[in-house]
């Protein structure tokens, strides 16, 4: 098992965090990494492509395994088939400030035969895209007009 976690604090509340991440229409407009398409609903299975700096684009259909508004949204998807190459990705939003702002924390746990190997090649990488994605949801959410 690995994990890799990120954080950064948006000032917005939970409720507009929520609102952007989960536009996935939108992410064409404001994010570097990430194509998302799909319903976020538990148990439905979204397709997601990321393409982070330094990494080849990688396509998946990840299942919806929590989407609790406005504090939880992750899936679980695989390399190839289960038990190779398995993470579980989380976006976690924590309101603080009574709510005025939020802590976001973006995080996955990789389990399988596989991780060791792959994470050495591009663990860095993948965390290096997580707060590419963090920094531009914060712009994007605190530089939108529904934001107060």
């Amino acid at each position: 098992m690995d994990e890799i976690v990120t954080e950064i604090e948006i000032d917005a509340s939970p409720e507009a965090v929520w609102a952007v991440l989960t536009d996935f229409e939108a992410y064409p407009d404001w994010n570097p990494a990430l194509e998302i398409t799909g319903e976020a609903v538990e148990g439905k299975r979204l397709e997601v492509t990321m393409e982070y700096e330094n990494t080849r684009a990688m396509t998946f259909r990840p299942k919806v395994l929590v989407m609790d508004k406005p504090t939880e949204f992750r899936w679980q998807g695989h390399l190839f088939v289960a038990g190779l190459y398995d993470g579980e990705h989380r976006f976690v939003l924590t309101a603080l400030d009574d709510g005025e702002r939020t802590r976001l924390t973006q995080a996955e746990t990789f389990h399988g035969v596989l991780v060791g190997f792959i994470n050495r090649r591009i663990g860095d990488d993948v965390e290096a895209g997580f707060n590419q994605v963090n920094e531009a949801l914060k712009r994007r959410v605190e530089n939108s007009s529904s934001h107060p």
